[in-house]
């Protein structure tokens, strides 16, 4: 355990010295304060809490970004280090290959996360600045929100360590993570859509629409926070979550195997790779 921690402490030394934290803080906090003051203008006028409002924007605006940074963060973990040559002397100390994974994953997860809680939590503290009333109902979206989106951050994370340890160079693992965010985040939903339509209205079955839906982590995120309570229907998920039998547990466990699946493969090809 020592082990993996004095891994995630160097990984978390080496984003403050790249200047990973400061960027990612910055670039979330500036879009959520953007999003907030903007998308909440109007909401006095239509007697819609702020917050979700808030919560509706930020939810989407982290579909799009933290698969991003999350890939952008992992995707050279272990190539990279190969690339430089300092991967042959990490493994020279006396630490096992899936204490360098489960470390270096645990240091930028730390990273992102810390990024995510203040950038984010910089829109409720804004809020919360200019007087506006806040229900429990809301503050308790906002927080599952915030775990959703860390929890959708590991998910990539984790694929961009799977990739990391696949490949032999940095630009193919930069090449196959913007390929995978692109499928991910834009792409399958494109398909899906275009799969509905083509029914023709018909009726698609629960369970298929569930497995479907439940294979794309981003789509697993989007319902966890936009599938319910007045986010349901500011967001128009509703209509989707009307459909579908999956419920919170279900989704969160659906991400958490999207988040642990990957990385145990990871461990495995990292432990048959030669440094």
């Amino acid at each position: 355990m020592n082990n993996i921690l004095t891994v995630a402490r160097k990984e978390i030394q080496e984003g403050r010295r790249n200047r990973w934290v400061l960027a990612t803080t910055l670039l979330l906090a500036g879009l959520a304060l953007t999003l907030t003051f903007l998308g909440s203008a109007p909401t006095g006028n239509v007697g819609v809490n702020q917050l979700d409002v808030v919560i509706v924007s930020l939810s989407s605006l982290a579909i799009f970004l933290l698969p991003l940074i999350a890939l952008l963060l992992s995707h050279d973990a272990i190539v990279g280090e190969s690339e430089r040559g300092t991967l042959i002397l990490l493994l020279s100390y006396p630490v096992g290959r899936s204490e360098i994974v489960i470390g270096k994953f645990l240091g930028h997860l730390s990273i992102l996360a810390f990024s995510t809680l203040i950038g984010f939590g910089a829109a409720a503290v804004a809020l919360v600045a200019s007087g506006t009333v806040i229900s429990p109902a809301s503050w308790r979206a906002f927080a599952t929100m915030l775990g959703a989106s860390i929890l959708l951050g590991a998910v990539f994370l984790s694929i961009g360590y799977l990739i990391s340890t696949l490949v032999r160079e940095r630009s193919t693992a930069g090449g196959v993570a913007v390929g995978i965010w692109l499928f991910f985040v834009l792409i399958y939903d494109m398909a899906l859509l275009g799969g509905l339509v083509a029914a023709q209205g018909r009726s698609v079955p629960s369970l298929l629409l569930d497995g479907l839906l439940l294979a794309n982590p981003t789509d697993a995120y989007r319902l966890l926070n936009l599938g319910s309570g007045a986010a349901s229907t500011l967001s128009g998920m509703g209509g989707v979550t009307a459909g579908s039998s999956l419920s919170a547990p279900i989704l969160t466990v659906a991400l958490l195997l999207w988040a642990i699946v990957p990385l145990g493969i990871a461990n495995i090809v990292f432990a048959r790779r030669e440094a």
